[in-house]
């Protein structure tokens, strides 16, 4: 194909240029897209394809219109294209075309969602990480550093971020860019390997926030690299929010209690195993009234807090909040006339903000004073810490905006900001001239088509505007031979003609002339607000958050009220006693039956038996969420509650979503329970469900055997672990601080009842059986098993009904419940001898050797994998 020229060749040039998926190219009124740009927007966004011709090919074109553009690139965005803008320029040898900005899904302002949308950097040095956040739609920048691989995903789970630029030697390791996309969904796009360089990105940083500000502030190095090569980003692509950044927040690990991604996923806070936001822990209690106060109560759920005094004064709040109904209803409906501050000041500070949104910052500002006054004149809330979050922003400056907006902004202005009508009188003395001339202008053409009628006596006399002609005067064919000589025809029209004079035409400069001014004076002292506004970001950013606190307070008390929650007491001990408990999510929708926990100092590690299906793993996770909800401020579905703060939840209780990429179930076990047993503290929460069931029987025992004594002995973790491994039970009489629980079923003529009611001591019985005729397993094999269990439990001979005999005879198989030994009645070996106790091999005898000389209390559950696998790589040897 012959190269192209013209548009089409200064299209592929400019993309050629840059790494964007997609370029839109300014044509005029348009927005273009050629070659594969076109028809990749023509499939994604349902546009017409046509043809362009260039030195005598064609290239597939589609185009939008320039005021348009907005909600496409939105949605190429969002379904995680990377879109350059090109814009059209006049130069002195004429039009030509520049990029001047890449929207990328880190980067978009024009989001129609409510949640956070971060940008994130990571950086690596060694087994050290260096995290950096930023949310460009709020100004939102969080810097933090963590010392391992799996720590760093935590973070990028818990923010969930868009787009993700890894750092040299990240960008390269396939596992863990596959890792980010799995976990987060978000993009993985490459910057320069020079905005990651030690000086560089650090030099960015410290220009930007200031020299002295990651000092003070106790950052290290690697997160203010991360931070810096960020800001190199958002820089880079054209966003033009970096003035909306005006504060970097450092956090650590001892800010908040670690939720490793598996934790999140699996107590399912912000969505469930499925990916679904409804279900979710966030959704069941989310109240919220504003886009903010949604986003803040969402990163409280996935980031709780271990700070004791900030935790107590929330729940002041949500205290107060609850017992003064009507000033809570108030307070929701002052709430309801906010608007998302942080995000209209990004949006000023880009310069894409309109006068819409300039009247949205002035109506949200004047919330501020309304949401003080209702809280002073409640007497339930005037005393609580909600009159210090209200009074947090500089109020004085806040309602010197309000003011000068007020004074400024048409109470009706148009959509475009070029339209003119954008102030009100008395705001600017020349624009007050031009209008009143405009008006007096204006005036006259109004009132040209009655002067007409009346001072030539003529019907069928109208006034007539478009682009070709101007304004004309519209006369009747029927009395069109009756207008004066100096009417100068312009245009003959069905059923009349159009005329016009040198006084009209002399107005109709003078008109446009005025219109032009005084559009070009508006857009002048409204790109001048704009812009003065942007200066007020950090002040926008203060009232957002102040606003968006109040409601996610106001929704954290509203929930409690409506369910029957409790207050719980918050203690820097170790106790955790729920008195009757329930699950926050599961009791929406069922009747729920509470259960009981307690732990202290003298009962750490409680082991939960019970039938399948019975509730265990509902009993654990309410146990988890109550402390989760416990340490963001809220109150608690129970009926007392004493929580003692925690600095970790560490849950293992599933692992479907990872079979897909090839992991077996037990080593997704494996991987987790590592995790854990190298996570947790003893000032953590940890919760096990079925360790050790992926693998054989007397292999998970052990593991799961060895694991609780490495909880109990060397981590002192409070621990709940559920299990079907009866052997288990008899822990408690041997570590000190071990506790059996059981959840009860009622047996009755061979029915059998779940009670959901958690009681003391263990269970003897799984009623797997049950378990499976309520699923609906076909009546004989359920009947076959009752038979087949009878008879395991009275040592009895099992008869093998079927099998490959020829003759159709049934042979009678005998289990050897001790030794697990089986023998056909025919007296065939089938798995061991025919004595009562049949001599060992030695190979065998050597294991149980081995394990009467092995202290499982000083070993650690790796070790104990690692003798296990020695053990059957024997076994196979002896058997070749």
């Amino acid at each position: 194909m012959t190269e192209a020229t013209g548009i089409v060749g200064e299209f592929l040039s400019l993309k050629a240029d840059t790494d964007a998926d997609v370029l839109a190219m300014q044509c005029g009124d348009f927005y273009e897209f050629f070659a594969d740009d076109a028809e990749l927007v023509a499939a994604e966004l349902d546009l017409k394809v046509s043809q362009k011709s260039s030195h005598g090919s064609s290239y597939p074109m589609a185009g939008v219109p320039l005021t348009e553009l907005t909600p496409y690139l939105k949605a190429l965005v969002e379904r995680g294209y990377r879109v350059a803008v090109a814009d059209q320029r006049e130069g002195d040898d004429g039009l030509y075309r520049e990029v001047v900005k890449v929207v990328t899904p880190g980067t978009l302002l024009e989001t129609t969602s409510a949640d956070a949308q971060y940008l994130a950097t990571v950086v690596r040095d060694g087994s050290e990480f260096g995290l950096a956040f930023a949310d460009v739609t709020t100004g939102r920048f969080l810097v933090t550093n963590v010392t391992d691989a799996e720590t760093a995903m935590t973070e990028l789970y818990r923010f969930s971020p868009a787009e993700v630029l890894p750092g040299p030697g990240l960008r390269t390791d396939e596992e863990f860019c596959d890792r980010v996309r799995d976990r987060t969904g978000a993009r993985i796009s490459e910057f320069d390997a020079d905005a990651f360089a030690p000086g560089r990105a650090t030099h960015t940083a410290r220009e930007h926030f200031g020299q002295e500000t990651f000092d003070s502030l106790g950052v290290s190095d690697l997160a203010v690299r991360a931070g810096g090569a960020v800001l190199a980003y958002v820089e880079e692509t054209g966003t033009g929010v970096l003035a909306s950044m005006t504060r970097v927040q450092p956090y650590h690990g001892t800010d908040h209690v670690e939720l490793d991604a598996t934790t999140q996923r699996n107590l399912e806070l912000t969505e469930t195993m499925h990916g679904d936001r409804a279900g979710s822990l966030f959704a069941t209690i989310d109240h919220t009234v504003t886009s903010p106060g949604g986003r803040l109560l969402k990163e409280w759920i996935q980031r709780p807090r271990q700070d004791l005094s900030v935790l107590s004064k929330r729940q002041e709040s949500v205290a107060a909040l609850a017992a003064g109904a009507l000033g809570r209803e108030e307070l929701r409906d002052l709430l309801d006339a906010a608007y998302d501050l942080e995000r209209l000041a990004s949006k000023s500070v880009s310069g894409s903000a309109d006068a819409g949104d300039l009247l949205r910052v002035r109506e949200t500002l004047a919330v501020l004073p309304d949401l003080a006054d209702a809280i002073d004149a409640s007497p339930d809330l005037a005393d609580s810490p909600l009159s210090a979050v209200v009074d947090r922003p500089d109020r004085a400056a806040a309602a010197a905006l309000r003011e000068e907006l007020d004074d400024a902004l048409a109470e009706d202005p148009p959509q475009t900001v070029t339209q003119g009508g954008l102030f009100q009188r008395g705001y600017d003395d020349e624009l007050d001239q031009l209008v009143e001339r405009h008006e007096s202008v204006q005036d006259y053409f109004d009132s040209l088509a009655d002067r007409v009628k009346h001072e030539y006596g003529l019907s069928h006399v109208s006034l007539n505007r478009n682009k070709t002609d101007g304004h004309t005067i519209q006369v009747g064919r029927s009395v069109a031979d009756q207008v004066p000589e100096h009417f100068e025809h312009v245009k003959t029209l069905k059923s009349s003609k159009r005329f016009t004079t040198d006084e009209l035409e002399e107005k109709e400069r003078e008109l446009l002339r005025l219109e032009e001014r005084r559009g070009d004076l508006e857009y002048e002292l409204f790109q001048q607000l704009r812009e003065r506004v942007a200066t007020k970001a950090e002040l926008l950013q203060d009232v957002g958050r102040a606003v968006a606190e109040v409601d996610a307070l106001q929704s954290l008390a509203t929930h409690a009220v409506t369910n029957d929650w409790t207050r719980p007491e918050l203690t820097e001990g170790r106790a955790l006693d729920v008195r009757q408990g329930r699950h926050p999510v599961v009791e929406q929708t069922v009747q729920f039956v509470p259960n009981d926990c307690r732990m202290d100092d003298e009962s750490t590690f409680t082991i939960v038996t019970g039938p399948n299906m019975s509730g265990k793993s509902t009993y654990m996770r309410q146990t988890a969420l109550i402390v989760l909800l416990a340490q963001i401020g809220s109150f608690v579905p129970a009926k007392e509650a004493t929580v003692g703060l925690v600095d970790g939840i560490f849950t293992r209780v599933g692992a479907l979503d990872e079979l897909a990429q090839g992991r077996s179930t037990f080593m997704v076990e494996m991987q987790e329970l590592s995790n854990i047993l190298h996570s947790a503290t003893e000032d953590s929460l940890v919760i096990l469900d079925e360790v050790g069931r992926g693998t054989a029987t007397y292999d998970g025992i052990s593991i799961a055997w060895a694991a609780v004594e490495y909880l109990h002995n060397e981590i002192r973790a409070k621990t709940l672990f559920a299990t079907h491994y009866h052997e288990l039970t008899a822990l408690a009489d041997h570590l000190d601080r071990v506790r059996n629980v059981h959840v009860a079923a009622d047996e009755r003529d061979g029915d059998v009842t779940f009670l959901r009611t958690v009681r003391e001591g263990p269970t003897d019985r799984s009623y797997g059986i049950h378990v499976a005729d309520l699923a609906g397993v076909p009546g004989p094999v359920v009947d076959r098993s009752r038979d087949v269990l009878e008879r395991l439990r009275q040592e009895k001979a099992i008869e093998a009904k079927g099998g490959s005999s020829s003759s159709g005879e049934t042979k009678q198989v005998v289990f050897d419940l001790g030794s697990g030994s089986m023998a056909t009645a025919d007296g065939g070996s089938a798995g061991g001898d025919d004595d009562d106790e049949p001599e060992l091999d030695p190979e065998t005898q050597a294991v149980l050797d081995e394990l009467d000389d092995l202290d499982v209390s000083h070993v650690s559950p790796v070790e104990l994998m690692g003798k296990v696998q020695t053990w059957q790589e024997r076994r196979e040897s002896s058997k070749r």
